[in-house]
């Protein structure tokens, strides 16, 4: 982990708290390109958009995308607040990201380390490196709080 991977991480929080005021799960995503400059913010949009793919990481890659002109984010570090499930490690791996830095492992979908490792698969035709737990706790208390509030409401 680099000083740069804690202050990103910073802001990824950021973007997973803006998704917890919609009443989406909290998980943000940053993804900053090779000279270090933000291509890209975005957050789990999945029930204020009504669509199953609105993750934070879909949610910036296709804003990152947009901003580069081309579908490759070549270069690019990502920064998502939990490991990226099998959809969105998979765009990661189709965008051809440089590299992924999460906060959070996540033991029911996740992809990169915990049940799959999508990204680093030889099989595949890319791969990108990964920089797990940075941020670990900060990343897993905003979860932890925003299903206990669910809970205590009587929701899931």
């Amino acid at each position: 982990m680099t000083l740069d991977d804690d202050f990103w991480m910073g802001e990824a929080l950021a973007e997973a708290d803006l998704a917890g005021q919609h009443g989406d799960v909290p998980i943000g995503c940053v993804i900053v390109g090779a000279d270090g400059q933000v291509l890209a913010r975005g957050h789990n949009r999945r029930e204020v958009d009504a669509d199953p793919t609105a993750h934070a990481e879909i949610v910036a890659l296709k804003a990152a995308a947009a901003v580069i002109g081309h579908w490759r984010v070549e270069g690019a570090t990502i920064y998502v607040t939990l490991e990226p499930c099998p959809m969105c490690a998979g765009a990661l791996v189709n965008a051809r990201v440089a590299r992924l830095v999460y906060g959070a492992p996540d033991p029911k979908a996740g992809a990169v380390d915990t049940l799959f490792e999508i990204g680093r698969d030889p099989r595949l035709n890319h791969r990108f490196e990964v920089t797990a737990g940075v941020r670990r706790e900060a990343c897993a208390g905003r979860l932890t709080a925003f299903f206990a509030e669910l809970r205590a409401q009587g929701q899931k």
